[in-house]
């Protein structure tokens, strides 16, 4: 795939190759990946650390059963603070079952976490990346991706971005962690 186009052979030859990120399947994880929409990774893992060290173990029925000031005290905003307890009930309530995931296919487990207020595209293809680990996912909503694309393929355009992206099937999540280990060495946060 990176030798097929020239940007990906860039990023491999003179930034080396990325880190792939494996997390556990489950509750904490998808906590974690709603913790880091629209903020820094550095500002999430600060949030979820708090929230680790308050729990100790993070369980839907204790983002249930706490109060929203010790939540805000772990500095989660009053929107994830909805978006946590919406999760959290509904896997305490089975109408999320992680452990499900592995008898289904990407649509279903799209459409079953589409049902989590706050949780959107972008929070299924994490999901689906670095903790089920499949192979084919370009998470275009991701915004260092779009930088990255901007700079390399000079394209503003989703559906570009998209069609670029046909090329590196069915490894695309691979290509997307050479994009991601670009944007940050380039920017000196790796």
């Amino acid at each position: 795939m990176a030798t097929a186009d020239k940007q990906l052979k860039y990023i491999y030859d003179n930034f080396g190759a990325p880190s792939i990120q494996k997390r556990e399947q489950g509750f904490t994880s998808m906590c974690h990946i709603i913790l880091e929409q629209q903020v820094s990774i550095a500002a999430a893992k600060a949030c979820y650390l708090k929230l680790e060290n308050h729990f100790g173990i993070i369980t839907p029925l204790k983002i249930i059963n706490s109060s929203d000031i010790a939540l805000r005290n772990c500095g989660i905003s009053r929107q994830k603070i909805v978006y946590l307890r919406d999760l959290a009930d509904k896997v305490e309530t089975n109408k999320i079952d992680f452990l499900s995931f592995k008898n289904k296919t990407e649509a279903q487990i799209r459409a079953e976490l589409l049902t989590i207020k706050g949780v959107g595209n972008w929070s299924i293809d994490v999901y689906l990346m670095f903790c089920l680990q499949q192979n084919d996912i370009f998470p275009v909503g991701d915004i260092a991706i779009k930088n990255t694309m901007v700079e390399l393929y000079q394209t503003t355009a989703t559906e570009q971005m998209e069609l670029i992206s046909a090329r590196w099937k069915p490894y695309r999540t691979f290509a997307t962690y050479l994009l991601w280990h670009y944007y940050l060495t380039k920017r000196g946060r790796i």
